[in-house]
């Protein structure tokens, strides 16, 4: 199993919805969590040790982790999906943006 993480600001709709999409995927265990002090799920080291790979929805939020995490980020790849913070949880429009670039990064190739 690949444990994949996904995180973005509150926890409330991008990143709980890539969790959900990606855990019915054969091979992968999910997780999310947000970055924002008021999140519904708040970051922490226990986070990002248990992950193999975590995906932020932007740069910004890229940067953030890196700049609270560092120290235990060590060689966890980061992946940036670049999803805009416009979308409810689960709704067809987030859901048709978020599968062609997860697929991209988790599915291998045939």
């Amino acid at each position: 199993m690949k444990n994949v993480l996904f995180v973005c600001g509150k926890a409330r709709m991008r990143s709980p919805t890539a969790a959900d999409i990606v855990a019915k995927w054969p091979g992968y265990c999910t997780d999310f969590a947000g970055l924002s002090r008021d999140a519904d799920e708040r970051l922490s080291s226990d986070h990002i040790e248990w992950a193999d790979v975590i995906f932020v929805m932007d740069r910004r939020q890229k940067k953030r982790l890196s700049n609270q995490f560092d120290d235990i980020l060590r060689d966890t790849k980061v992946v940036v999906l670049g999803v805009p913070d416009r979308f409810d949880y689960m709704s067809p429009e987030l859901v048709a943006f978020m599968m062609p670039k997860l697929k991209q990064v988790l599915v291998a190739p045939a």
